[in-house]
């Protein structure tokens, strides 16, 4: 996934993208939108969308719940005259007054953020802001909702055939299912008709293709493969020469639209059993495949366990740890996925470009998790980064800077250094780092031969020149 600018303009960078890769990357913070009439935000917790608000006077509380039928003009004015001597919120007003019950006001609450939310999607010039960081305000009512479902209902409202065509990619292009499980498998609502648009989808067909075979009208068939497109649930398929028997489906449309039933009580404590045994299962326990399996046991063991898990499905719960816990396993399968699959061929610069793509995405990740104080997740991601490339020493350093800090790992932290000098042998930090792994174990004559080589190499190397003389003195 390309990275997005934290402040530009949605005309270069699609509203869908930006709040993709945010979930993506599961940032907290406050997205801004401006106008010259309007300033919208939309306020995000590990990447979903929890509460919205705007300065144009039709998204407040009382207009919408107007709109929507649920109090007269009367009760409206009365509790705005109320609001302005007491300043308290206009929710509890209403339900002092007994106009809305407290379900209703759940209700308009969060009907008003999706809907602030979803017309953000019908402009096409505005600035855009990111402000990463803690959220300004907390709410007790926020919007439980998957972003591929926000960006579903927000995308479906767009009806302009101009921007749904530069927006797209060429008509030319042809299109196949996603293979990546976060966007195949994410928790969306499909109307009947996308439903249908979906299984013409073949890998071999392009985008005109599809409109031309498609049951409805030019403009109805390319809306609704904008729609498929802007969630990913379809994507561009790189070689057009490809097959679609070469390109090994792994799963079909029909598993991908196929309910998960199981009763919630049951799903949690799976949950629990899988979250709790992470740190001591390998790459081939966690994908629940055989230590022989071959490479498409293991990726439909990957499908089938990721479909399962994907974080989405805790929207459906009241169990606030469910996400986290969801997360750290879809990580972990992804993590073990990607370490079989690498094992399985031979990984060079020359013939990975696209693993290195998914490499430098782990590598964010890992930086990220290590920021928050997740020292295993961030190692996940980190080994994950030099299964891909194993041939990048930045990977393989940061993967030790975190075994450093997971209890009983410092062993691991000094093979993966270790690994980093054989690629960078002159590189003063990864001896400085090392030394500081040596002191850790109590090693002190290992220590002192590693700050030395790195001051050897770099004589005004801080960190190697105040650990040196704290030891030798």
């Amino acid at each position: 996934m390309m990275d997005i600018p934290v402040r530009g303009n949605i005309r270069d960078y699609s509203l869908p993208k930006i709040l993709t890769y945010i979930n993506r990357h599961r940032k907290t913070g406050t997205l801004v939108i401006k106008t010259i009439a309007l300033t919208k935000k939309v306020y995000l917790s590990k990447g979903a969308a929890i509460f919205a608000s705007s300065t144009y006077e039709d998204d407040r509380l009382g207009e919408m719940l107007i709109k929507a039928g649920k109090i007269s003009l009367e009760q409206y004015d009365r509790s705005v005259r109320i609001l302005r001597e007491t300043n308290k919120r206009l929710g509890a007003i209403l339900v002092e007054l007994d106009y809305i019950t407290p379900k209703d006001l759940f209700w308009g609450v969060k009907f008003q953020v999706r809907e602030i939310i979803c017309s953000l999607f019908l402009l096409d010039d505005a600035e855009y802001e990111f402000i990463e960081g803690k959220l300004p305000t907390q709410e007790v009512i926020t919007l439980k909702m998957s972003t591929g479902n926000l960006i579903y209902e927000g995308v479906g409202r767009i009806d302009n055939w101009t921007r749904i065509r530069k927006e797209m990619p060429p008509t030319d292009t042809v299109l196949m299912l996603s293979k990546d499980p976060v966007t195949l498998f994410q928790d969306i609502e499909l109307s009947p008709q996308d439903r249908k648009m979906l299984t013409i989808v073949d890998g071999a067909k392009t985008i005109k293709e599809l409109v031309d075979s498609a049951w409805i009208g030019s403009f109805e068939g390319m809306k609704i493969l904008y729609v498929l497109w802007s969630i990913g649930v379809v994507e561009e398929k790189i070689r057009v020469d490809e097959k679609p028997e070469e390109a090994g489906e792994i799963v079909s449309f029909e598993e991908i639209l196929q309910p998960l039933s199981e009763d919630e009580y049951a799903f949690s404590g799976k949950v629990d059993e899988i979250y709790m045994s992470l740190g001591s299962r390998n790459a081939h326990q966690v994908l629940e495949v055989e230590e022989d399996a071959d490479l498409e046991t293991v990726k439909k063991s990957y499908y089938r366990l990721t479909r399962e898990f994907h974080p989405d499905r805790s929207f459906g719960t009241a169990d606030p740890s469910l996400k986290d816990k969801l997360t750290s396993i879809f990580d972990a399968l992804t993590d073990a996925f990607n370490q079989l699959q690498s094992g399985s061929r031979t990984v060079t610069p020359e013939t990975s470009v696209r693993n290195s793509v998914g490499a430098e995405e782990h590598f964010r990740r890992g930086v990220e998790e290590f920021k928050k104080g997740d020292y295993q997740v961030s190692a996940r991601s980190f080994t994950s980064a030099t299964d891909i490339e194993p041939w990048n020493a930045k990977y393989w350093s940061y993967l030790a800077l975190s075994l450093t800090k997971v209890t009983n790992r410092l062993k691991e932290a000094e093979n993966a250094l270790l690994q980093a000098l054989k690629l960078e042998p002159n590189n003063a930090d990864h001896y400085a780092n090392l030394g500081m792994i040596y002191v850790k174990q109590g090693l002190k004559k290992p220590a002192l031969d590693q700050f030395q080589r790195a001051l050897g190499i770099a004589p005004g190397h801080v960190k190697a020149r105040k650990a040196f003389e704290k030891l030798d003195g």
